[in-house]
């Protein structure tokens, strides 16, 4: 008995859910039309890129119930997805490995190694002490996955970690107290979606709430962050900061993020790791075995079986 038909964007993905007794997948690339055995398929697994070219071609398969991403992030998918089909994200494959990089960033500017670093190159032996992650006071905006990972990681190190959410709950604080918490912050973490609400969330009035000293970091979506309100206070010295997403994106060569003082930057690396798309493919596979034995899906986003607010 064949499984349920999935068309897929990579090879990893036909050798990983072929492994599976109930999917039938099917290889498909993104700028082609969809191959012939597919034309019923059920579900698409698509990647980070090619939404316009592969999400304007949904319309053409009417069994189509399912669009399973690899990444957490999926706003870019959202204007193709036909009614009545559900939309589920790869929450729970790159939150561990982001959560990695923030520490790592946040180490490398408190202990900071970047100094240490060019007096290694100068060949000059100058001790001096720095600052530590133990104790800080960190809040970080999001509380899903990535969320979640960093407060687990930043334990350790016997860090203050608040989370922040759209609304309280147990282990949350909500966003409306934002305004009390920003003083006495050591450090700011955006880990948020790219949505309307989260747009320059974190503007100039936010960022004049925060101490001086303040680490900024932003390791969800570049858009979150006021750039010119960033740039303003990092040029000013009173704030440092550390961005794996930033907007624009890419960064233009001329952009003056480049050359602005206090800041790691990277160019969004933080869940480009050794094992990503096979600890993306595990999370596809389990949503998507899920889905043709009729469990319940635990990553939809959008459409039907999206959990109440």
């Amino acid at each position: 008995m064949s499984g349920v038909k999935v068309l897929v964007p990579d090879d990893l993905g036909v050798k990983v859910l072929d492994e599976s007794p109930v999917l039938e997948p099917i290889r498909y690339q993104p700028g082609a039309p969809w191959p012939a055995d597919g034309d019923d398929a059920e579900v698409v697994v698509v990647g980070y890129e090619n939404a316009p070219a592969v999400g304007a071609r949904f319309a053409d398969l009417p069994a189509l119930r399912l669009v399973q991403t690899l990444n957490a992030g999926y706003e870019q998918w959202l204007p193709w997805i036909p009614a009545g089909v559900s939309l589920s994200n790869g929450r729970g494959a790159h939150g561990g490995s982001s959560a990695e990089w923030v520490v790592a960033a946040l180490l490398n500017i408190f202990r900071d190694l970047r100094a240490f670093g060019d007096q290694q190159t100068a060949r000059v032996w100058a001790h001096r002490s720095t600052e530590t992650l133990i104790g800080k006071r960190v809040v970080i905006l999001g509380a899903g996955d990535l969320a979640v990972n960093l407060a687990a990681r930043l334990a350790p190190f016997e860090a203050e970690v608040t989370l922040v959410g759209r609304r309280a709950r147990a282990g949350v604080r909500a966003l409306d107290d934002l305004t009390d918490l920003l003083p006495g912050t050591d450090v700011l973490v955006a880990m948020l979606p790219a949505d309307a609400s989260t747009y320059r969330l974190v503007n100039a009035d936010v960022l004049a709430m925060l101490p001086d000293g303040a680490v900024v970091v932003n390791a969800g979506r570049g858009g979150a962050i006021h750039t010119d309100a960033l740039l303003a206070e990092l040029t000013a010295g009173r704030l440092r900061a550390a961005l794996d997403v930033t907007d624009p994106e890419p960064l233009p060569p001329g952009h003056p993020l480049w050359s602005a003082p206090g800041l790691l930057l990277t160019p969004h690396v933080a869940g480009s790791t050794e094992g990503a798309w096979e600890r993306a493919w595990a999370v596809a596979r389990d949503q998507l075995d899920r889905y043709a034995t009729g469990g319940a899906l635990t990553n939809v986003v959008a459409g039907p079986g999206t959990p109440a607010p």
